[in-house]
């Protein structure tokens, strides 16, 4: 998310889950994120008989990845990583043990790519015997490295809390001869083949595609719009607005970006949409980087009285999710695969156990999703159907 982020933001980044909350359901959402509040029910295992092959849901859609990564490599579809019946039972008989290092663990992001992992590493026979939640905090973090690091784990699953402060806690571990695997983001001075062997994130380019996309729809393609993004120096929510920006000023002429203002952490969307509203009394839209903020910015638009104002983001979150459904100011957004994303780092832990080759990057596709399919795009992100309260409000 989203990357993350300097000490300062201590309650950083991100999901969306996608996956965060503001306002009366607040959660700390991070550059790559969602919401706080679980799916209502546990997603099933990866995509996998007990003989293999493992692999990410295959029904997503194959678009092409538009994603670069943290060091500007473009990305191999994570629909491409697959481990055979062979491979598979070879990684069974290893006995490998894995560890999760989670920059945040109380949202929804987490939650289902924490899943996707656990899943996937049973299915292989490898016992995860430690996971840890820095709270947003660099020096937590590391501090937990160093004890994971005690219990001689073969593979380390994890989001750098701070790129700079945590790195020597990271090359200790690849150095001890640990797999290390990056969800979004990757710690400064590691070298990929060497130190580190992928990172894995969504389509966060793909996904402000998609964002800029179904903005212009609601708004006939035309009115002057805001873009609230992420004040930080992460290369996933910086993505998004790129993209979402790009795609307005050379796809929509008629929409026109009049002012810009940054979060330093979720609990800011409110107050920076509020200052936006007030000095562009006829602003028709806004975007903001992830669902949380987005959040401040719907309960803003209440407080203006702009009841019609049109708002998309990034990360499907519960609550960003019922106002899609009820057909409210959110009117749509790209969202994550976090499951899937667990299932890929998985997978490319394995590949590196087995000596094989992995690209430096990898992501998931992008997902538009609206009103018209906000059921649909519920169960493909956290593969269980939607809760009644999101599917009561798509029904009227």
């Amino acid at each position: 998310m989203k990357k993350l982020f300097s000490a300062c933001f201590v309650f950083i980044l991100m999901f969306s889950i996608v996956l965060s909350g503001c306002g009366s359901s607040s959660s700390k959402g991070t550059g790559g994120e969602a919401n706080s509040n679980t799916p209502a029910a546990t997603p099933p295992a990866a995509t996998t008989t007990p003989d293999g092959p493992v692999t990410i849901n295959q029904s997503l859609p194959d678009k092409e990845i538009l994603s670069k990564g943290p060091n500007g490599e473009s990305a191999i579809s994570a629909k491409t990583l697959k481990l055979t019946p062979e491979e598979l039972a070879k990684i069974k008989e290893g006995k490998y043990k894995a560890a999760v290092a989670l920059h945040y663990a109380g949202n929804d992001w987490s939650t289902a790519q924490v899943k996707g992992l656990k899943d996937t590493f049973a299915k292989m026979g490898i016992e995860v015997i430690a996971q840890t939640d820095a709270n947003f905090k660099p020096e937590k973090q590391v501090s937990d490295i160093e004890t994971i690091l005690t219990k001689k784990p073969n593979i380390l699953i994890s989001i750098p809390v701070d790129p700079v402060s945590t790195a020597e806690a990271f090359k200790k571990a690849a150095a001890a001869g640990v797999k290390l695997v990056f969800m979004d983001n990757k710690p400064n001075g590691l070298e990929h083949g060497k130190d580190y062997v992928s990172v894995v994130s969504a389509d966060n380019y793909g996904n402000g595609v998609e964002a800029a996309n179904l903005m212009a729809k609601a708004l006939g393609e035309k009115g002057d719009i805001g873009v609230i993004f992420h004040d930080a120096d992460f290369f996933v929510t910086k993505q998004r607005t790129e993209a979402f920006e790009k795609t307005i000023k050379e796809k929509y002429p008629n929409i026109k970006i009049v002012d810009r203002g940054g979060i330093a952490g979720p609990n800011d969307g409110e107050k920076v949409a509020s200052a936006m509203l007030t000095k562009n009394p006829n602003l028709k839209g806004i975007f903001v980087v992830w669902d949380a903020p987005a959040e401040g910015a719907l309960a803003a638009a209440r407080s203006a009285g702009k009841n019609d104002l049109v708002i998309t983001t990034i990360d499907l979150g519960t609550n960003v999710a019922l106002n899609i459904a009820q057909g409210d100011m959110v009117k749509g957004l790209g969202a994550q695969l976090p499951y899937d994303q667990g299932v890929a780092e998985a997978i490319l832990a394995a590949y590196s156990l087995l000596g094989k080759e992995t690209p430096p990057y990898v992501a998931v596709p992008a997902l538009a999703v609206s009103k018209e399919n906000i059921l649909e795009s519920w169960k493909t992100v956290y593969q269980v159907d939607a809760p009644k309260t999101i599917q009561d409000a798509a029904k009227k």
